[in-house]
């Protein structure tokens, strides 16, 4: 589990957007909740039903919807390239990640998890970083990599990690993946709230259809 997120997720993302445009990269993340229910459904975990799909299907809309300012030409004009390619491989790896968190039941605690995960991931972090280090990509220590890194450690890593793997644990992978669809949308709300973008309609109608998906996926078939 750290070699697929720690070593390979996390790595292959950052390598992907340098190919290909973020529209294209939060498309093919949407992918992951259906990956992910398709896993869970072999390997036995979760089980699925029709309020799962119709959700999933209504996010994908809201989301398609944003990141194209209601235009669907853009959604049929997009090129894809080898780094979406490359977003294909962070979806199966991190789906299969969020499956194998419900499979296996650790008796240890979510942070001890994530400093095994952690610990592990960085021992195939380093050729990744000797590599870069030979074709000349070197870090520069300065103010804005230390309060980058300082961000990165606390919130997307410690944090967002926490809050996952106890989501999942409560909630199993196929419900839990789907929040993945807020991505967009919080997106396009800090967008509005810090670079003083305009509010439009299309944005309405993908929260809609995003929030709707979510509860369709949240509800039981019994209900």
């Amino acid at each position: 589990m750290g070699i697929i997120t720690i070593s390979t997720f996390n790595s292959v993302v950052y390598f992907a957007l340098n190919y290909t445009q973020v529209i294209n990269a939060v498309l093919v993340l949407a992918a992951i909740p259906a990956i992910t229910i398709i896993l869970s459904s072999l390997m036995k975990i979760d089980k699925t039903n029709i309020f799962q799909i119709t959700g999933l299907v209504l996010s994908i809309l809201g989301i398609s919807s944003i990141i194209s300012n209601g235009e669907i030409e853009r959604i049929t004009s997009l090129n894809f390239n080898k780094g979406d390619l490359w977003m294909l491989v962070c979806v199966i790896t991190w789906s299969l990640y969020s499956t194998l968190l419900k499979k296996y039941k650790f008796r240890i605690s979510q942070f001890s998890l994530i400093q095994l995960m952690v610990s592990v991931g960085i021992l195939f972090l380093i050729p990744q970083y000797f590599y870069e280090q030979s074709i000349g990509l070197e870090v520069k220590f300065n103010k804005s990599f230390f309060l980058i890194l300082f961000y990165v450690v606390i919130f997307p890593a410690i944090f967002a990690y926490y809050c996952w793997q106890k989501g999942i644990e409560i909630i199993g992978p196929n419900r839990a993946t789907m929040f993945i669809q807020l991505m967009p949308l919080f997106s396009a709300l800090m967008a509005i709230i810090i670079f003083k973008e305009n509010f439009k309609l299309f944005h309405f109608a993908g929260a809609a259809f995003i929030v709707t998906g979510i509860y369709l996926s949240n509800k039981k078939i019994y209900d």
